[in-house]
């Protein structure tokens, strides 16, 4: 069984999950715009490297705490 983590869903379209698979993790983004899009790991760091090149603080000005939160859920990954 997987460990999966939330990272955030803002509808049954827009969500991003962490699935947790041994030593791999497996990133999956739905959006309605791009469909689904899978990434995989196989370390935190290079998903921390992936999450902070994909959320990047300059697209979410006037929204940090959302960033913010969002960051702060990889980390608990």
């Amino acid at each position: 069984m997987f460990k999966k983590h939330q990272i955030y869903k803002t509808d049954n379209y827009n969500m991003l999950t962490v699935e947790v698979q041994g030593k791999t993790l497996v990133i999956r983004e739905i959006s309605d715009q791009w469909g689904e899009e899978c990434h995989t790991f196989v370390s935190r760091p290079e998903m921390m490297h992936w999450a902070e090149r994909r959320f990047r603080t300059e697209d979410y000005v006037g929204r940090e705490d959302e960033l913010k939160a969002i960051m702060e859920a990889f980390r608990e990954v």
